[in-house]
């Protein structure tokens, strides 16, 4: 199938991907139809056409995670990361409809040849195939057509800021910004039987604005619009603004803020940086509210790719719930989508409409039903991946013939994330014959394979498990962990997977049994243990007899908010998901763990701090604090290990001091072991070498981590 693929070059490419399958409980779809949002979309475009210094001035946060990267793994995996991410493309469109061709067996509320309107930046693309979460889809009511339907996001948008404002019938409202979320919220307010006034600096939306319901219209460039407001308000001022306009700075703020009445309510809508005048703003005593996109349940990976739905006597208007508001508004002809529409134009010529945004209000893009995929090309209904994006899941593999013997002369690679493009592939592109990349995105899967040189790219992991000399790397989410090296024992395969091993004592007792019969292995990427500093070390401790201690301190700072790691269901939380490493560590270090104690910092749910003091069979002891306190311009991560006549201190496993005979050695690395792990594991599938990280050991700090814990839920120390 085809998909529209930006690159932050500037250039937009219409690719050939692969077909992506439905995710848990949700659909795949034919796509009929898509509108470009030519706000959201255009500044995309306009970021990516912009030099690397334009975009290191619009994006200083992005410039600060570059320079956290590069203190902790050096600046040559720091740009390695930002060169990913350069050279990786990326889609565009929120805003679809089409017709249900396949439907997750989870899912009872659609069946294939349903109509349905789609919505999602991680899944709604401009792309003949989507596939979609149930909660992003709503069924197309009949007298509502395609090219309508495609805009029911769009028209969320909208909906949900009129929700925010809390225009009741007769208060009036000044829309300040006519472009496409506006002209439709203006729209949206005159069927609620607000009246409308709407204000732009471009006098082809305001003839549009006056069609889609506006009482007035008012060009800021012509007349003062305060005087308009005072002269339309009797003096008052207006019950509520909605400011659709993007950028930054207080100058539309301040107009809104002045055109209000004593305590009326300011809507932010789009991508807009405010900054208010305080008094003016307080002396009004306004109301400021952000308007977040469809409305509740927006961003949460539960609701949206979980399908757990928000009772409606607690949230009355979710994002669902909105997308049907908006489709019954098209049936009954209260949301008339005629003059917004500015152009309609085929899939085939949707590159050439991107120089033209700015002029352009509502683009519809057609699919040619003679050049749609055919519903037979489908792939099974299973999705996983390690894309930014929630739909990453995994479900039942089918079974497949197992591996006789080694060595194994093919590399499968499921999961195509940043991580596994930055860390893993490099170290194995050209030093064995690359066979399938799976990724639940099939732009990235085909932008990895032409990158690294796979064979072919796939949406549908089931594909990795047919070929017999084939091993198999899991670089996904860790919730797909378990599950997909399940699958890869049972096929026989020899599989290296990312930490953790697995995110249950169930899921690790699954993979025992299947490691009993299979004649498969499993190489677990606790890289720490492979770092050079971590050998350079340990030749200088195997001369020291007698029990050791270890302090190690990870100073891992605040979680986002909006990181994938704050969805538990898909990490396992830090501990588990991170902390897993320094476990692994100490256990390499130290040996067998024979107690742990630990504690975290406050009562949170899942901890994301931990302090965990270990004992070990031949009486060493290691300490492990991972704090999300702190201070970034402390190092991340730092240890000492303290043995009989020595001291070994190092930082970040770049440079490694050993304190010996009164004298300190210092030594430097550049890397912190994933190049020297992945290579002892391919020698190991060559036939070369042994087994590089055996099972029991993986096993046992995987045991050490769930004990630790268990530690923190019960107040007391553990017994492993």
């Amino acid at each position: 199938m085809k998909q529209l693929a930006q690159y932050q070059d500037g250039r937009l490419e219409l690719q050939d991907v692969p077909v992506p399958v439905p995710p848990p409980g949700g659909i795949l779809v034919q796509t009929t139809c898509s509108v470009i949002s030519p706000g959201t979309e255009r500044m995309k475009v306009e970021q990516a056409r912009m030099s690397l210094l334009q975009k290191a001035k619009a994006r200083p946060d992005q410039v600060k995670k570059v320079l956290d990267t590069a203190k902790t793994l050096g600046w040559k995996s720091a740009l390695q990361k930002v060169r990913n991410r350069l050279e990786s493309p990326t889609p565009l469109g929120y805003s679809a409809a089409g017709i249900v061709v396949a439907v997750d067996e989870l899912n009872s509320r659609f069946h294939v040849g349903d109509r349905v309107a789609c919505g999602g930046a991680e899944c709604a693309f401009h792309a003949e195939m989507i596939a979609v979460p149930d909660l992003l889809a709503s069924p197309i009511p009949a007298g509502v057509e395609d090219w309508q339907a495609a805009y029911t996001t769009l028209a969320s948008i909208s909906m949900e800021a009129v929700r925010q404002s809390g225009a009741r019938l007769g208060e009036r409202v000044l829309v300040l910004g006519q472009g496409l979320v506006g002209l439709l919220a203006t729209s949206l307010l005159k069927a609620s039987g607000a009246r409308v006034m709407g204000a732009d600096f471009v006098d082809a939306r305001l003839q549009t604005s006056l069609a889609m319901g506006a009482e007035r219209v008012v060009n800021p460039t012509q007349s003062k619009l305060e005087d308009e407001v005072r002269a339309w308000t009797g003096g008052h001022g207006v019950d509520a603004v909605l400011l659709c306009v993007g950028g930054k700075g207080r100058d539309a703020a301040d107009t809104a803020i002045s055109c209000l009445r004593d305590r009326g309510v300011m809507v932010i809508v789009g991508i807009y940086d405010a900054e208010l005048s305080w008094k003016t703003a307080y002396m009004k005593d306004i109301q400021v509210r952000y308007s977040r996109s469809y409305g509740p349940g927006r961003y949460d990976p539960q609701y949206e790719w979980g399908g757990q739905d928000y009772p409606i006597g607690h949230v009355r208007w979710t994002e669902n719930r909105n997308f049907e508001a908006c489709l019954e508004l098209m049936r009954t002809g209260q949301l008339d989508l005629k003059p917004v529409t500015t152009r309609r134009v085929p899939f085939a010529q949707v590159t050439d409409v991107y120089d033209s945004l700015v002029t352009e209000v509502g683009i519809v893009v057609e699919y040619d039903a003679e050049t749609r995929v055919s519903v037979l090309e489908c792939a099974s209904p299973l999705a996983l991946s390690n894309d930014p994006s929630p739909a990453e899941s995994f479900r039942g593999l089918a079974h497949s013939k197992t591996l006789s013997r080694l060595p194994c002369s093919r590399l499968d690679v499921i999961g195509a994330g940043n991580f596994a493009r930055t860390m893993l592939l490099p170290h194995v592109k050209e030093k064995i014959t690359l066979g399938t990349i799976v990724n639940a995105t099939g732009l990235s899967a085909r932008h990895v394979k032409e990158k690294f040189g796979f064979a072919q790219a796939e949406t549908d992991a089931a594909k990795v498990f047919d070929h017999e000399a084939a091993a198999v790397m899991i670089g996904t989410r860790h919730h797909l962990h378990a599950p997909l090296l399940l699958k890869a024992l049972q096929a026989g395969k020899q599989v290296f997977v990312e930490k953790p091993l697995c995110l249950t004592r169930e899921e690790l007792a699954q993979i025992d049994a299947a490691m009993s019969e299979s004649k498969g292995s499993v190489m677990v990427g606790f890289n720490r243990r492979f770092a050079p500093a971590t050998a350079a070390m340990m030749e200088v401790l195997k001369t020291v007899s007698g029990p050791k201690a270890l302090s190690f301190h990870v100073n891992a700072g605040v979680l986002a908010p909006d990181h994938w790691y704050a969805n538990v269901a898909e990490s396992g939380g830090r501990v588990l998901g991170e902390a897993c490493h320094f476990f692994d560590f100490a256990c390499h270090v130290l040996g067998k763990p024979v107690k742990v104690t630990a504690q975290t910092v406050g009562r949170p749910l899942v901890p994301d701090s931990v302090t965990a003091q270990i004992e070990f069979a031949d009486g060493s002891s290691a300490q492990v604090i991972y704090s999300a306190e702190g201070d970034s311009a402390f190092p991340k991560e730092t240890f000492r290990v303290f043995a009989s006549g020595v001291v070994c201190e190092c930082e970040n496993f770049m440079k490694l001091s050993i304190f010996k005979q009164r004298k300190e050695t210092v030594k430097k690395f550049a890397s912190k072991g994933h190049a020297e792990e992945i290579a002892a594991w391919l020698n190991f599938l060559k036939g070369g070498a042994a087994h590089p990280l055996p099972y029991p050991e993986a096993r046992q700090s995987t045991r050490l981590t769930f004990a630790v814990l268990d530690s923190i839920r019960e107040g007391r120390s553990i017994d492993l």
